[in-house]
């Protein structure tokens, strides 16, 4: 069997990733995981929205009131503000803090993402898992026709004199050991299948496995969620560094303000004067902080930056090495499915071959039956190989970005 080549082959997209029904992956899990992904959508876009704007300083309003009494006097007074304290020029720190608004939101949007193809891609391999102990189920229940009728024959040529006991207890242990594998395998896919109910709202028996095909490393590397991620992290460092520089520079701040104020007197409850008084103020106000430590903040917003574009190039390596694990592992698949279709070519024609010596007379139909569970054996086989393939194209679903096909 020919080799994958890694630079020509890759896995997962299976018609734009839409599977069956033309619904989309996500539809594996419930309605309820969906709404929580979608809620964390939009808290990233009113968190995004909230740091874009947090450049624009609030109106500071206020209101005073108080009552004294010094001796006969009784005093009244009322005051009231508004004061404003607006940075209109911070070195570039405003422009820096809506990129990095948006760079924040992207990166949060990546990291939602990474946790909802983390859920899918877990109810997928529950879902292939279920349909592979089924398979395994089936393929069992033959293995113990099969112990049954070796048992069956090994009692009859012990009674017969041509076994000794030793023969006939092997035959047993065997029947026995293939029955217990069984229930064994019956209580596993129970488990899947409670574990699939909590993620997923649909019934494992209706649904179908998706399929996924295989494409190149290239197209891999460019839609790879994982290095999407790291991406947008080295794009946040790089305006926080920006942020942090600028914080140290000149600033300009437009201040503005309008007062407002009563005073009363009263004696023996009788006024005796009254005073308004209103007042405004505007003007600019420049700043710039003298920091021991700006430096070392600045030093270390740097080395985040660099760290970060470091965590970059160990994704894409990361990422390329999971590539060619996944393909290896796909030959390996591949080359057991080979040798099963090989077998079921042979066990076709010993079936064929058997089943006229039957008709003949030289063969009994207990020959017949093993041979056909054998050969129903590796059609089994061949199905449980496919699902291992897909299963492992199914790892790379985890890092792979499927919103880019407009899935979001």
């Amino acid at each position: 069997m020919q080799v994958l080549k890694p630079l020509t082959l890759l896995c997962l997209l299976y018609n734009s990733l839409l599977v069956a029904e033309d619904s989309t992956l996500k539809d594996y899990i419930s309605k309820n995981k969906k709404e929580q992904f979608k809620y964390e959508y939009e808290k990233n876009e009113a968190e995004a929205s909230k740091l874009r704007d947090s450049w624009i300083a609030p109106l500071q309003l206020q209101y005073i009131y108080s009552r004294s009494k010094p001796g006969a006097k009784e005093l009244t007074r009322e005051n009231t503000a508004i004061i404003m304290d607006q940075p209109i020029f911070q070195s570039g720190g405003i422009y820096y803090g809506i990129k990095f608004a948006n760079a924040s939101k992207k990166y949060l949007d990546y990291s939602v993402e990474v946790a909802q193809v983390k859920m899918i891609k877990v109810t997928l391999s529950i879902l292939m898992q279920i349909k592979q102990s089924t398979l395994k189920v089936k393929s069992q229940k033959l293995k113990i026709q099969n112990a049954e009728i070796n048992l069956k024959l090994k009692r009859d040529q012990y009674l017969s004199g041509q076994l000794d006991s030793g023969f006939l207890d092997d035959a047993m242990i065997e029947r026995n050991r293939v029955i217990s594998l069984l229930y064994d395998l019956q209580t596993s896919k129970e488990l899947l299948v409670t574990s699939f109910k909590t993620l997923s709202d649909s019934p494992y028996e209706t649904l179908n496995i998706p399929h996924f095909s295989l494409m190149s490393e290239d197209e891999f590397m460019q839609y790879n969620l994982a290095v999407k991620q790291s991406q947008a992290e080295v794009e946040k460092s790089d305006y926080s560094r920006d942020i942090i520089r600028s914080k140290y520079l000149p600033k300009v701040n437009l201040t503005a303000g309008y007062t407002w104020s009563s005073n009363e007197q009263f004696i023996d409850n009788d006024l005796t004067f009254k005073t308004n008084i209103a007042s405004y103020n505007y003007g600019l106000k420049a700043s710039m902080p003298l920091d021991i430590n700006s430096f070392r903040d600045m030093e270390s917003a740097k080395v985040d930056f660099l760290k970060s574009k470091v965590v970059v190039e160990d994704k894409r390596r990361e990422q390329k090495a999971l590539f060619l694990q996944t393909l290896y592992s796909i030959d390996n698949y591949e080359k057991k499915i080979a040798l099963a279709q090989d077998n079921i070519e042979i066990y076709t024609k010993l079936l064929e071959d058997t089943k006229e010596l039957f008709t003949a007379g030289y063969k009994t139909e207990y020959d017949v039956t093993l041979l056909n569970n054998s050969l129903e054996l590796q059609k089994y086989d061949t199905q449980v190989y496919e699902i291992d393939k897909q299963l492992s194209l199914l790892e790379l679903y985890e890092v792979y970005m499927n919103d880019v096909k407009g899935n979001r």
